[in-house]
């Protein structure tokens, strides 16, 4: 009887929240045993979950079209597009003494952004703008992509990821001297619900120098700068 009344406040509370956008904290929302079984073992698991939801669907998984595609959707969930909620996948971000004494920001702009939409599964697609001001640190350009990289690879909302960028290159350049934009496109908007295939959200975090209403403004206006190179 609990159980059912427990499900019931949990349908309640599904149904207020509707299409609102719902963010509960910086940190993605993993249990404690989320990673006590093999990668393997996720697949065998989420590969007949997706066996029943198509059948469910009436597709015939006899098919030659469908035979694999339970197990395709699994590796692809546990190996590339989830690949992000695994601690073992997380780019070593390795600095280097900024002996040239570089003292502006540093402005790595274009980073292409695939997520997933943790309210529906469905994808998120845009570009992310990252900046940092050396405190006598700097960081590897790609590794500013991967930082993006590993972050948008696990279900997500665009409000955590840009603060999860913003304080994975806090931590590991040493300074709050960080700032991420990011513009992207969400399917469950373009391809769903109100079907606006013409909007797109943009998301900010400035840290430390970049609350200065001056040095925000440069960093935004070096993103708006034309790198057609072409």
């Amino acid at each position: 009887m609990f159980e059912v009344n427990n499900n019931k406040m949990n349908d309640d509370r599904i149904d207020e929240i509707g299409e609102n956008h719902i963010a509960t904290s910086a940190k993605t929302p993993l249990r404690a045993d989320a990673f006590d079984i093999s990668d393997d073992e996720k697949i065998e698991r989420i590969q007949e979950s997706v066996k029943e939801i198509l059948e469910t669907l009436g597709m015939d998984l006899t098919d030659d079209s469908m035979q694999g595609t339970p197990k395709r959707v699994a590796k692809a969930f546990v190996n590339e597009l989830f690949m992000g909620l695994n601690p073992k996948n997380k780019p070593k971000a390795s600095t280097f003494d900024n002996t040239y004494k570089y003292g502006e920001m540093l402005v790595e702009k274009n980073i292409i952004v695939y997520s997933t939409c943790e309210h529906h599964l469905l994808p998120i697609i845009g570009r992310a703008h990252v900046a940092y001001i050396s405190n006598g640190k700097v960081i590897g350009l790609s590794k500013m992509n991967r930082i993006v990289e590993y972050y948008a690879k696990r279900p997500q909302v665009q409000e955590r990821l840009t603060m999860q960028v913003v304080q994975a290159m806090q931590e590991a350049l040493g300074t709050q001297d960080v700032a991420c934009v990011i513009d992207a496109k969400h399917l469950c908007v373009n391809s769903r619900g109100i079907k606006d295939i013409e909007s797109s959200t943009v998301t900010a975090e400035f840290g430390g120098a970049f609350k200065n209403k001056e040095t925000k403004r440069e960093f935004l206006d070096y993103i708006k700068l034309n790198t057609d190179f072409q």
